[in-house]
Protein backbone atom coordinates (compact mmCIF):
# COMPACT_ATOMS: atom_id res chain seq x y z
CA UNK A 1 0.00 0.00 0.00
CA UNK A 2 1.41 3.09 -1.06
CA UNK A 3 1.17 6.09 1.75
CA UNK A 4 -0.84 9.37 0.26
CA UNK A 5 -0.26 11.55 3.87
CA UNK A 6 0.02 11.16 7.40
CA UNK A 7 -0.91 13.61 10.13
CA UNK A 8 -0.80 13.72 14.00
CA UNK A 9 -3.60 15.17 15.93
CA UNK A 10 -3.42 16.25 19.76
CA UNK A 11 -5.57 14.56 21.93
CA UNK A 12 -8.08 17.23 21.77
CA UNK A 13 -11.58 16.84 20.55
CA UNK A 14 -10.83 20.59 18.93
CA UNK A 15 -8.68 18.67 16.52
CA UNK A 16 -11.21 16.15 15.22
CA UNK A 17 -11.81 19.61 12.09
CA UNK A 18 -8.37 19.15 11.39
CA UNK A 19 -8.29 15.57 11.03
CA UNK A 20 -11.31 15.74 9.08
CA UNK A 21 -10.00 18.21 6.67
CA UNK A 22 -6.80 16.76 5.83
CA UNK A 23 -8.61 12.50 5.24
CA UNK A 24 -10.82 14.72 2.44
CA UNK A 25 -8.15 17.11 1.32
CA UNK A 26 -6.29 14.18 0.67
CA UNK A 27 -8.95 12.62 -1.44
CA UNK A 28 -9.58 15.77 -3.36
CA UNK A 29 -5.53 16.11 -4.43
CA UNK A 30 -5.30 12.31 -5.17
CA UNK A 31 -8.76 12.77 -7.68
CA UNK A 32 -10.67 10.08 -6.25
CA UNK A 33 -14.13 9.37 -7.26
CA UNK A 34 -16.90 11.88 -6.96
CA UNK A 35 -18.27 10.81 -3.46
CA UNK A 36 -15.63 9.53 -2.00
CA UNK A 37 -13.59 13.33 -0.55
CA UNK A 38 -17.02 13.40 1.24
CA UNK A 39 -17.66 9.98 2.83
CA UNK A 40 -13.90 9.69 3.75
CA UNK A 41 -14.32 12.87 5.84
CA UNK A 42 -17.62 11.92 7.42
CA UNK A 43 -15.75 8.07 8.62
CA UNK A 44 -12.97 10.05 9.67
CA UNK A 45 -14.82 12.38 11.67
CA UNK A 46 -16.01 9.36 13.73
CA UNK A 47 -13.10 7.25 13.58
CA UNK A 48 -11.23 9.48 14.87
CA UNK A 49 -13.71 10.84 17.36
CA UNK A 50 -13.39 7.54 18.64
CA UNK A 51 -10.08 7.44 19.38
CA UNK A 52 -10.37 11.15 21.37
CA UNK A 53 -13.49 9.88 23.34
CA UNK A 54 -12.34 6.34 24.11
CA UNK A 55 -8.79 5.75 23.35
CA UNK A 56 -7.59 6.32 26.59
CA UNK A 57 -4.00 6.52 27.37
CA UNK A 58 -1.94 3.33 27.42
CA UNK A 59 0.46 3.69 30.10
CA UNK A 60 2.70 2.17 28.31
CA UNK A 61 3.10 3.69 25.22
CA UNK A 62 6.13 6.36 24.93
CA UNK A 63 4.65 9.69 26.00
CA UNK A 64 4.58 11.40 22.21
CA UNK A 65 2.24 8.17 21.35
CA UNK A 66 -0.03 8.60 24.27
CA UNK A 67 -0.59 12.55 23.79
CA UNK A 68 -1.59 12.07 20.20
CA UNK A 69 -3.97 10.24 17.91
CA UNK A 70 -2.15 9.33 14.20
CA UNK A 71 -4.23 9.21 10.75
CA UNK A 72 -2.61 7.53 7.88
CA UNK A 73 -3.90 7.85 4.44
CA UNK A 74 -3.15 4.94 1.56
CA UNK A 75 -3.97 3.62 -1.40
CA UNK A 76 -3.60 -0.07 -2.47
CA UNK A 77 -5.32 -0.14 -6.31
CA UNK A 78 -8.66 1.22 -5.89
CA UNK A 79 -8.85 1.09 -2.44
CA UNK A 80 -8.16 4.19 -0.02
CA UNK A 81 -7.50 3.09 3.43
CA UNK A 82 -8.03 5.48 6.40
CA UNK A 83 -5.97 4.43 9.61
CA UNK A 84 -6.97 5.96 12.77
CA UNK A 85 -3.92 4.95 15.72
CA UNK A 86 -4.31 5.52 19.00
CA UNK A 87 -2.58 4.51 22.39
CA UNK A 88 -5.82 2.54 23.44
CA UNK A 89 -6.20 -1.29 23.16
CA UNK A 90 -9.77 -1.77 23.82
CA UNK A 91 -11.03 -3.34 20.72
CA UNK A 92 -13.38 -1.59 19.22
CA UNK A 93 -17.16 -2.86 19.35
CA UNK A 94 -19.98 -2.13 17.30
CA UNK A 95 -23.39 -0.99 19.39
CA UNK A 96 -26.82 -0.98 19.06
CA UNK A 97 -27.79 2.55 19.72
CA UNK A 98 -31.43 3.25 20.92
CA UNK A 99 -33.31 5.89 19.53
CA UNK A 100 -32.82 8.77 22.27
CA UNK A 101 -29.14 7.85 22.29
CA UNK A 102 -27.12 10.96 21.44
CA UNK A 103 -23.73 8.74 20.72
CA UNK A 104 -23.00 4.84 19.64
CA UNK A 105 -23.62 4.97 15.79
CA UNK A 106 -20.13 6.03 14.98
CA UNK A 107 -19.15 2.99 13.83
CA UNK A 108 -22.27 1.35 12.56
CA UNK A 109 -21.96 4.42 10.07
CA UNK A 110 -18.44 3.30 8.91
CA UNK A 111 -19.69 -0.48 8.61
CA UNK A 112 -22.51 0.64 6.65
CA UNK A 113 -20.61 3.45 4.28
CA UNK A 114 -17.23 1.97 4.12
CA UNK A 115 -16.09 -0.79 1.52
CA UNK A 116 -14.56 -2.95 4.33
CA UNK A 117 -13.49 -1.60 8.04
CA UNK A 118 -11.70 -3.16 10.99
CA UNK A 119 -9.00 -3.12 13.45
CA UNK A 120 -5.48 -3.80 13.92
CA UNK A 121 -3.76 -3.89 17.51
CA UNK A 122 0.04 -2.45 17.82
CA UNK A 123 2.66 -2.67 20.30
CA UNK A 124 1.35 0.86 21.87
CA UNK A 125 -1.99 0.24 20.83
CA UNK A 126 -4.15 -0.12 18.11
CA UNK A 127 -5.58 1.43 14.68
CA UNK A 128 -9.10 1.30 13.53
CA UNK A 129 -8.82 1.53 9.33
CA UNK A 130 -12.07 1.77 6.86
CA UNK A 131 -11.83 1.18 3.00
CA UNK A 132 -13.58 3.38 0.45
CA UNK A 133 -13.20 2.35 -3.49
CA UNK A 134 -11.85 5.59 -4.28
CA UNK A 135 -10.66 4.94 -7.95
CA UNK A 136 -12.68 2.70 -9.53
CA UNK A 137 -11.11 1.83 -12.46
CA UNK A 138 -7.56 1.79 -11.10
Amino acid sequence: MALLGQKWIPRDRKCVASARRFVRDVALDWCAAEETPEIAELLASEVVTNALTHGAVNLAAPAAASATVRIAVGRDGELMTVDVYDSCIAIPELRSAGSMETSGRGLAIVESLSHKWGWNLHPYGKSVWFQLAAWPHA
